[in-house]
């Protein structure tokens, strides 16, 4: 993949000083005792587990082939039908067989229901047998995936968390409960990637219509309204990517196929341009809860693992709330046919999870977050509040990270005025997990990587000596900084 998988992650700035054994031995301790407290029996919601069964052929996280769902979202005409033919047409010329899951809503809406008729009684049975029938539906091409004996493609047209959109919060819990449904269930082990399409309603009106689709019938207004609700049904997926309608329909197409090509590790080469990439940015502080739009929390472990090269990173995360876990192993290669890094993301099972924890480096301290997802201004964002135990040079940590292919003064109308954000560290070593998560000092390590160069150019030209901590060099960005 380019930049957009460039996986660095930021730290204080602060001079730490070497690290003797005796200390190192204690932080283990403690690392040790927390890891104990956080690897408990886990909660697993059976039926609506797909993934029962994924094993990994090989332990570098590489199996055989694929099955990668994907969940195409978003308010009326933005595009989901046309991105669902062009995605199909892309992999089916790559070899990959593609299953194209049907909206269960148009299906059975189709029929001639109409909610104005229904009870509010008879409305919330009907979504609930709707995500019945969703499921379903959806497990039986997930089944035929998996007895495929090539790559495949699953298009989900809306997924298990759209209904929530057309349901106020308070029933939608009821009904989750009812059934024995959880989030991390529906939403981030049920899929790997959700796209959300933003309605023409939203950035482009002028193209904005209901004459297509014998079941659209909403206005302007109301699609802006239902293209935001769609979209905050999924904010939490580790994967959400959104396509805006920042620039012409054929490229906000490219745009989607794009997005899928770097989660799954395919070089597009030149055929699709490279449109935003990922971008990191240090936080002072955390503001009180009551300033973010809504939001979802997450606790994340991050484990390191022992590699195949120096050049190759692997690593687990364990990511979750209220004791329902997803897992990913990430094998990353750089420099592969002119990209700038390629990741190879394997979602694991609680057992798979668990056995490869036995390749862990023992040179890395584990880190553990709690990362914050939530959507603004079109615009989806992860903030990474790094905890305890850890290196010292991650104390007070705080990460922001997003998907933009802005620059300059739009990407700055788009990040969150509410958030003290001191400075952009994009591509900057001295910010990745990897580096942070390094036992020994960075001075003596020599797994600090890349090599730890004499100086470090800022974003604003100045050369500094690194350290276990960044230099106090500050960009700002949004007018919070201090110098």
């Amino acid at each position: 993949m380019d930049n957009k998988d460039v996986t660095t992650e930021n730290t204080n700035d602060k001079q730490v000083q070497k690290q003797q054994s005796k200390p190192q031995d204690n932080e283990k301790k403690m690392e040790d005792q927390k890891q104990q407290k956080t690897e408990q029996p886990e909660k697993v919601s059976p039926k609506l587990n797909p993934r029962a069964g994924l094993k990994l052929a090989k332990t570098n996280g590489a199996s055989k082939r694929r099955v990668y769902k994907v969940v195409l979202t978003g308010g009326p005409c933005g595009g989901k039908t046309t991105g669902q033919s062009r995605l199909c047409t892309f992999f089916e010329n790559l070899g990959w067989k593609v299953f194209r899951v049907p909206e269960t809503a148009t299906v059975l809406l189709s029929g001639g229901v109409k909610f104005s008729d229904l009870t509010d009684k008879e409305a919330f049975k009907f979504q609930e047998n709707l995500i019945r029938t969703m499921i379903q539906i959806e497990n039986t091409y997930f089944e035929l995936g998996q007895s495929s004996q090539r790559d495949c493609l699953i298009i989900c047209d809306r997924g298990v968390m759209d209904a929530s959109a057309y349901i106020s919060k308070e029933k939608w819990e009821k009904m989750m409960s009812a059934n024995n449904w959880n989030p991390i269930e529906l939403r981030d082990n049920r899929y790997h990637q959700i796209l959300h399409l933003v309605s023409a309603a939203n950035g482009a009106e002028d193209f904005y219509t209901t004459e297509d689709h014998a079941c659209r019938s909403e206005g302007v207004d109301i699609a802006r309204e239902l293209d935001y609700k769609s979209a905050a049904a999924w904010v939490g997926h580790p994967y959400f990517d959104v396509i805006d309608n920042s620039t012409n329909f054929e490229t906000k197409m490219n745009r989607l196929i794009e997005a899928v090509c770097q989660k799954v590790g395919i070089d597009i080469g030149d055929r699709l341009l490279a449109t935003s990439r990922k971008l990191k940015f240090l936080v002072a502080s955390l503001p009180p809860d009551s300033e973010f739009p809504p939001f979802q929390d997450f606790d994340v472990v991050h484990h390191y693992l022992q590699s195949s090269g120096p050049k190759v990173q692997a690593r687990l995360r364990k990511r979750g709330q209220k004791n329902h876990w997803s897992y990913i192993h990430t094998i990353r290669r750089p420099n592969v046919h002119g990209q700038s890094r390629i990741e190879v993301k394997t979602q694991l099972t609680h057992r798979d999870y668990m056995n490869l924890l036995a390749q862990r480096d023992d040179a890395h301290f584990t880190i553990y977050k709690r990362r914050r997802c939530f959507l603004i201004n079109n615009q989806y964002f992860q903030l990474d509040i790094y905890r305890e135990p850890s290196h010292p040079r991650c104390k007070g940590l705080i990460l922001l990270e997003t998907y933009s292919s802005h620059t300059g003064d739009a990407l700055k109308n788009y990040m969150p005025k509410f958030l003290n954000i001191v400075k952009e560290v994009t591509g900057d070593p001295a910010y990745s997990m990897f580096n942070l998560s390094l036992r020994e000092d960075w001075s003596t390590t020599k797994k600090f990587w890349p090599a730890l160069p004499e100086e470090v150019t800022t974003t604003n030209g100045n050369k500094v000596k690194p350290t276990n901590g960044v230099s106090n060099m500050q960009l700002v960005l949004n007018g919070h900084a201090k110098g």
